[in-house]
């Protein structure tokens, strides 16, 4: 059994990491949010330390460290806003954990210099939560993937995932904070693309607001068009008469990838990999999305595309 501790636990993602946790029968004894609605612990480790300030957490799981009883951390999940995961994979590795961080893993490409330098002083392992590339569905996709080295395929992904109002209130609506849509709702789906179809070549940004982006990546293998969107409005009718929040849709070559089902345990595998050994998830798998999405962060949009093509959902508008 091991120990774990977690920062973030009031967020969205955090009930997922508490259940691989567990599943994978080890023990959560420290855990922090600077709010205070986390009666959701109760469920799954109700004896585990609380701290809402980050400077109590990392002063415990230091002297966690330098007890001789067996209740050093070591593995820090990390669930904190996009901003914090640097400074927060710092700390796990500084006071001797595996770090198991969310995506994206940081928002800057040269942050991932400095925490490659700190894995070699420290002698730990930094690891991501790319929960799409042990999805059954797409492992088999991969596997009977034909690729052509002088035909690309051609993509389309569109992901719709409506949010209220509150989003741009929270950190999730600061750029500065989450790296914006491209950053925060697209960097699963952009890793997924590249794990298939391998690394970018070029890309073109065509829309770019604070709920809605759209543009052009050209892979080794493959050209995507694609549209990231936070607002119902961009639902199609039929979802929305369904009731359901969120559309996804990817099409290779005209033919709808199906990988809607199979959600529920992903992370649970992403843990027993690392627990066992297995994991490939680190630094390195992480770096070509993180690349990608600081560069759409910051591109200047084309009115008129010069080598991709619009993607449907924003020709209609």
């Amino acid at each position: 059994m091991k120990n774990f501790a977690l920062t973030g636990l009031g967020g969205y993602i955090a009930p997922r990491h508490l259940q691989a946790i567990k599943d994978t029968n080890n023990n959560l004894i420290a855990t922090c949010d600077p709010n205070d609605s986390v009666g959701i612990i109760d469920r799954y480790f109700p004896n585990a330390a609380f701290f809402t300030q980050f400077e109590r957490f990392d002063r415990h799981l230091e002297m966690l460290r330098r007890r001789t009883d067996g209740n050093a951390v070591e593995y820090l999940s990390i669930c904190s806003p996009n901003f914090l995961h640097d400074a927060h994979i710092r700390l796990a590795l500084r006071v001797g954990a595996d770090a198991i961080c969310e995506k994206p893993l940081v928002l800057n490409p040269w942050n991932l210099d400095n925490l490659e330098k700190l894995e070699e002083e420290f002698g730990k392992k930094v690891h991501t939560i790319l929960q799409l590339r042990v999805h059954d569905s797409l492992i088999q996709l991969k596997n009977n993937l034909q690729i052509n080295k002088n035909k690309k395929k051609q993509i389309e992904l569109t992901y719709i995932t409506s949010r209220g109002l509150w989003y741009n209130y929270s950190w999730k609506g600061d750029i500065q904070k989450s790296g914006g849509v491209a950053t925060n709702i697209g960097v699963h789906f952009f890793d997924m693309l590249i794990w298939l179809f391998g690394k970018p070549i070029y890309s073109e940004l065509y829309l770019s607001e604070p709920n809605k982006m759209s543009g052009f990546i050209e892979l080794e293998n493959a050209e995507v068009s694609w549209y990231l969107s936070l607002e119902a409005a961009d639902l199609p009718a039929s979802v929305k008469e369904s009731g359901k929040p969120t559309y996804r849709l990817i099409t290779i070559d005209g033919e709808e990838i199906q990988f809607s089902d199979g959600f529920t345990d992903l992370h649970t595998k992403v843990y027993e990999n690392i627990l066992n050994g297995s994991n490939e998830f680190g630094i390195q798998q992480v770096r070509p999305s993180i690349e990608l999405v600081y560069q759409i962060r910051n591109a200047k949009i084309i009115e008129k595309p010069y080598k991709g093509k619009l993607h449907k959902n924003l020709i209609k508008k």
